[in-house]
């Protein structure tokens, strides 16, 4: 007999809303105007799923380039902006989160004030209202891939971390996931994808990749009792 999950965590952004092209592009300008010359698709492939000032922090490691720390606040105020004119939820994103008749929730390495805006002019807040975790409210406040807002996530919604599904567009999220010994799905269907993408996630833990909401439910339930099988 199926038995739900104790607990389903969606990422955010290139996951529920397409807006990590956004981010991306906005925090290439930044980067190549500070002597780095880079592209959003670049960022959205070495990067994606870190915070601003983590990908300075490595990019600063590779290349021995200093950055000036105001980057980061304009890269937050730029972000900030366009999503509120033009992110868009992903096609099915709606459907599936719906679907999900247990314990559902966010976790996210964007500030709250970011998740809301962007939850709301999409209109999926209803679905998680208070069930929205931002990796910088954590008591560590440690981001992606650091595993602690998805423990937060869990210990708050009373979730068994061994069977949560997490769904993630990157593999730094994925990271994170199995670090909390949580199960990972990967997803590739926001505009930011990349040929090897769903290669990517699945080595990095990941144990399927959807590209399409519509295959959402029937992967959640065969992973289950695949599980309970075993």
């Amino acid at each position: 007999m199926y038995r739900p999950p104790s607990l389903v965590i969606f990422d955010c952004d290139g996951v529920l809303v397409d807006s990590e092209i956004i981010a991306a592009a906005v925090e290439a300008d930044l980067l190549t105007a500070a002597g780095y010359p880079i592209t959003g698709e670049e960022i959205s492939q070495l990067y994606s799923g870190l915070t601003f000032s983590d990908i300075m922090l490595r990019i600063e490691e590779k290349a021995a380039i200093p950055f000036q720390a105001s980057l980061i606040d304009q890269a937050e105020e730029l972000v900030d902006r366009k999503p509120k004119s033009s992110v868009r939820a992903i096609e099915g994103a709606h459907e599936a989160v719906a679907s999900v008749t247990g314990k559902r929730c966010i976790c996210s390495n964007s500030r709250t004030e970011r998740l809301d805006a962007m939850l709301t002019r999409t209109r999926l807040m209803p679905f998680f209202s208070d069930r929205i975790f931002s990796s910088l409210d954590t008591p560590s406040k440690k981001p992606k891939p650091a595993p602690d807002v998805f423990l937060y996530a869990a210990e708050a919604m009373g979730a068994d971390p061994a069977r949560t599904f997490v769904i993630e567009d990157s593999v730094h999220g994925i990271a994170g996931a199995k670090a909390a010994k949580m199960r990972v799905i990967g997803f590739t269907g926001a505009s930011h994808t990349y040929p090897g993408h769903a290669d990517a996630l699945t080595e990095a833990g990941a144990e399927t990749v959807i590209r399409r909401w519509a295959d959402f439910r029937g992967i959640i339930e065969a992973l289950m009792e695949w599980s309970e099988d075993a």
